[in-house]
């Protein structure tokens, strides 16, 4: 859910509160992935609500130095914000570049999950982070020497387009398929980090068909798209799990583009593997969706037409 917040400012506080070239509103906006907009005498927040109310609190804490006649706020705002850092470090995740921070209660419950148990299943809409996320824990198990490599993987499933027209063999043809992955990855090690790791094994994006016959020890592997393959897939690849190996599964259950839904993989597993200790399941919603705010508006108005009894003409 997100929130708006209006803060009224004097005048004569501008310059000191906004800090040389707006630099403190500036890294409120970056630490806590907010709007931070300015209006005549107002500053208004607009963000995920636990992201503004934080921003909010340390913003009435450095107006109210200010009216004390502190000078220097750009130091007192560094440290609020590494101390909120240090108080939600469980639910970040350092990586090579950046530092990632769960943005809603369901993301925190899944980096959690991912954290405490062997395999994860992680169900929900697009931009509610399943992929991005289980890729960023990936990294931060390689950077602590949990794991020795990363896999990522997905099935080839024609999403609504023939595979068989693109040129290459199966792997090239599924490689822009994986561009999202690739992205994530270029942004938390930077390109040549990733490229050298691709180069040199330690991380492996491929389809799901390579993932057979093979022991995968001491990997972090990631299934994309998870609702697109079949039983005996799914089978195929959690029985690949080696020695200090984590797993996690991703896929939206609304995007299925088998030939027969009802084989879905993924709903078959979940439904077989609730009960074993150490296998979590994670369902997010419209409520952590992420991305542009229409996104939500998006997945809600294609979840409503799908419970319709009657369907207009297609």
């Amino acid at each position: 859910m997100r929130k708006e917040i209006e803060l009224p400012f004097r005048p004569e506080e501008q310059q000191t509160l906004f800090g040389t070239n707006d630099k403190n509103l500036r890294l409120l906006r970056d630490k806590f992935a907010i709007k931070v907009i300015t209006r005549g005498e107002i500053i208004l927040l607009d963000g995920e609500v636990k992201a503004v109310n934080k921003a909010t609190s340390i913003l009435y804490k450095i107006i109210r130095k200010i009216e004390n006649g502190q000078k220097d706020i750009t130091k007192i705002l560094e440290i609020s914000l590494e101390n909120d850092f240090k108080n939600s470090s469980s639910l970040s995740i350092k990586t090579e570049r950046s530092i990632i921070e769960a943005k809603t209660e369901g993301q925190q419950k899944y980096i959690k999950s991912i954290r405490d148990n062997g395999l994860v299943f992680a169900l929900g809409p697009a931009g509610t982070g399943k992929t991005f996320l289980a890729t960023a824990c990936a990294v931060e198990a390689l950077r602590r020497d949990e794991v020795q490599r990363i896999i990522l993987t997905r099935p080839a499933v024609e999403a609504g387009e023939n595979l068989g027209f693109l040129p290459g063999d199966l792997k090239e043809k599924v490689d822009p398929y994986l561009r999202p992955i690739y992205d994530a990855l270029a942004d938390m090690l930077g390109r040549r980090q990733m490229t050298h790791y691709l180069d040199t094994g330690v991380i492996e994006i491929a389809p799901l068909a390579f993932m057979r016959g093979r022991t995968l020890d001491k990997a972090f592997v990631i299934l994309d798209e998870a609702q697109n393959t079949v039983p005996s897939q799914m089978k195929m690849l959690l029985t690949r799990l080696g020695r200090s190996s984590k797993c996690v599964v991703t896929g939206d259950t609304t995007q299925v583009d088998l030939s027969n839904p009802e084989r879905c993989g993924l709903l078959h597993a979940t439904s077989i593997l609730k009960n074993i200790k150490g296998i979590s399941i994670i369902n997010l919603s419209n409520e952590d969706i992420v991305r542009h705010r229409l996104v939500a508006e998006i997945v809600k108005a294609y979840e409503i037409y799908e419970k319709k009894p009657y369907k207009d003409n297609e």
